[in-house]
């Protein structure tokens, strides 16, 4: 048997070709053969970086069973594999069932991780999803009207009051269930919100509001995928203004690094 190729599992970032790593990047350019969701995956990732005469799939159409049956049967004709996931593979990349039938398979992989949507939606929006003093948590979650999941929205939605704030996945087309979950745990309308439609892509939006006007404002835009919900204080941060400040740079704050710096007039 001749040599055993190897999969590799690439988080190809929200959408920007730019956005992705030097690793990933590298491994792009040397792949035999690059699978890709197309309703997903930027496809001018693969065109900016990949090898003329790699062999591309695009596995939108695909069933799980069809793509591990390629990258198996290519590793195993001593090819390098690059399968991209959108965003971070680690998050929503239904990536650990791929992985599963690579390693049954004796085939040496390895996973490469990307920029995540919430991540993105974060630089879009000019925002820092954690916030000294007031956001300590991020729940990243999902909302979905036919998927089975453990747990809802509205067991997390309670932390929006208590320091979190939620970036919620594959929800946006179904804001007004959102909305309402919300508001049944005691979110108040008065709660900063923000979408990104397709962070980072050419043809991103943002809509920025509040729990009681959101919903209407993301109707107006007609954005009904391809999205990332930011609920919390994270989502206006200039509200809190006079509250935000970091310690660590703060100077009346000691570390390790540095002893408080008291001020000139002893206060």
């Amino acid at each position: 048997m001749g040599k055993v190729g190897k999969v590799v599992f690439i988080g190809a970032g929200p959408g920007d070709p730019e956005l992705i790593t030097v690793k990933a990047m590298n491994y792009i350019k040397r792949a035999d053969v690059i699978l890709y969701a197309g309703s997903l995956v930027n496809p001018e990732t693969i065109n900016k970086w990949a090898r003329p005469d790699a062999e591309v799939i695009n596995t939108a159409d695909l069933t799980l069973e069809e793509i591990v049956d390629v990258m198996i049967r290519r590793a195993r004709e001593g090819k390098l594999v690059a399968r991209l996931k959108s965003g971070d593979p680690s998050i929503y990349g239904a990536l650990i069932e791929e992985v599963w039938a690579v390693e049954d398979a004796g085939i040496e992989y390895e996973i490469v991780p990307g920029i995540t949507a919430a991540v993105a939606a974060a630089a879009v929006l000019g925002i820092e999803l954690t916030l000294p003093k007031l956001v300590q948590t991020v729940i990243i979650t999902r909302e979905s009207a036919r998927v089975p999941m453990e747990g809802s929205l509205k067991d997390f939605a309670p932390f929006v009051m208590r320091g979190a704030v939620l970036a919620i996945y594959t929800a946006v087309h179904l804001i007004d269930k959102v909305v309402k979950e919300l508001r049944e745990v005691g979110v108040p309308d008065d709660m900063p919100v923000a979408v990104v439609y397709k962070a980072t892509w050419p043809e991103q939006k943002v809509v920025r509001g509040t729990l009681g006007d959101i919903a209407d404002k993301v109707k107006r835009e007609r954005i009904v995928k391809d999205s990332v919900i930011i609920i919390g204080k994270s989502a206006n941060p200039t509200l809190f203004k006079n509250i935000i400040r970091s310690s660590v740079y703060d100077p009346t704050h000691s570390h390790s690094y540095r002893p408080r710096k008291v001020p000139a007039d002893g206060a």
